[in-house]
């Protein structure tokens, strides 16, 4: 029998290789730890979707350098007109982004094993991964980064699940979708829809922005719902809205088909593994994003795994709930659910009532709809933000904000709890 002192057992054994994995086995590795990666395609497979984020968040951390786009004219388009953020919005430079973490993980020695995790057994002071290989991997402590349906994570209750679904080509068109060089966030412009199409499905928007040299990237984005929207009806969306204003696709460079969940629930603490990304349920439920938080959260789950392997007869129970703690503190986890409890009152919204909502978020203090956004509010900055918005509303936003009618309560009783 193995211990943890043999040379075969890694420290952490990291499974995914998307940027969640690749964030967090560079973030162990830099804590001194022996990490072993385990990726399902070839490590240098480009990651297949866009990622945005505010540029300041990125300015906090000091990785500007890998943006490959931003826009300092940043808009959105409501039922009273055009709102200007006044922000700098940015898309990642898929291959920096990516090449940035892969050389960290390299300079600290993480190898990387081509393979599927089949099955994971614990013993006193390790757990084996067993691959469909038939090959066996050791570590101290396993990590799931595999995303939003995990090889091994177990997960509390099971509600229904809301997504966030887009259907978006990036190409050239017969006359601009969007100003040049501008960025456009949502747009809820509706015209261009039948009355049985909006009877039908939810509200959606559009999220555009112009790259310069007549390059665009135009696509329709459902907010969040359940069961999601189809991608075939974005896609018809899209193009009707935009040969509503006598606009013809004229190159498609790259069609993007996005589809995950907004509000999956809180992985299980009592479990000896810990998981990273969509597999810990690091999404905002509100917002859909979730890079910004991983940048800046994989340090704290890192951290604490390295003190606790610090001791050689913890078991990978102990570890992982170290790790646990360490990525979800209580201010977090509270937080999580007054972000799924806002999620519930969005998805029963109509599109009115979206519209005079996101007029009324965004005319918010930017410090406050910034900040949750990004989940950079303490739990009672964001209590504050939240009670600014309903004081601030109209009487629409104010009876659906007030109205239980789903898991609000049950939302609410967890947030108290913890």
């Amino acid at each position: 029998m193995l211990d943890a002192n043999d040379a075969r057992v890694f420290d952490a054994l990291v499974i995914g290789a998307g940027p969640a994995g690749t964030i967090i086995a560079s973030a162990l590795a830099e804590q001194g730890l022996k990490v072993q990666g385990l990726t399902a395609t070839p490590l240098n497979t480009i990651w297949p979707n866009t990622y945005g984020i505010w540029r300041d968040e990125l300015e906090l951390l000091g990785l500007t350098h890998l943006l490959g786009h931003s826009w300092t004219d940043c808009v959105s388009y409501f039922s009273k007109g055009e709102v200007k953020h006044e922000r700098t919005y940015s898309f990642f430079d898929k291959t920096k982004f990516q090449q940035h973490f892969l050389d960290i993980c390299e300079k600290f020695g993480v190898s990387w094993v081509k393979g599927n995790a089949k099955l994971i057994e614990h013993q006193a002071t390790h757990s084996s991964v067993t691959l469909t290989s038939g090959d066996v991997l050791q570590a101290r402590i396993v990590v799931d980064a595999s995303g939003y349906k995990p090889v091994f994570i177990k997960r509390k209750g099971d509600p229904t699940i809301a997504y966030q679904a887009a259907y978006g080509i990036m190409g050239r068109f017969s006359s601009p979708p969007v100003h040049d060089n501008q960025m456009v966030l949502m747009d809820f412009g509706s015209d261009h829809l039948s009355e049985n199409d909006r009877k039908q499905n939810s509200p959606t928007f559009l999220y555009a922005m112009g790259f310069g040299d007549d390059l665009y990237f135009v696509e329709e984005t459902s907010l969040s719902s359940a069961p999601a929207i189809g991608l075939d009806v974005l896609e018809r969306r899209l193009r009707s809205r935009l040969k509503s204003r006598g606009i013809e696709v004229l190159e498609e460079h790259y069609i993007e088909r996005c589809l995950f969940p907004m509000n999956l629930p809180m992985p299980s603490f009592d479990q000896p593994i810990v998981a990273f990304g969509g597999a810990a349920s690091m999404v905002h439920p509100a917002s859909g994003y979730s890079i910004g938080a991983q940048l800046r959260r994989a340090p704290d789950l890192a951290i604490a795994i390295a003190a606790a392997i610090q001791s050689e007869t913890a078991s990978p129970y102990e570890i992982a709930q170290a790790g646990w703690k360490g990525l979800w503190p209580d201010d977090c986890l509270r937080k999580y659910y007054l972000y799924r409890f806002g999620l519930e009152k969005l998805m029963r919204f109509d599109e009115a009532q979206l519209n005079h909502f996101f007029e009324t978020f965004f005319a918010l203090k930017t410090s406050q709809w910034s900040g949750f956004l990004s989940d950079r509010l303490t739990t009672i900055e964001l209590i504050g933000a939240m009670l600014n918005l309903f004081a601030k509303s109209p009487n629409d936003v104010r009876w659906g904000l007030m109205q239980f009618l789903g898991t609000e309560g049950s939302l609410f009783w967890e947030f108290l709890k913890v």
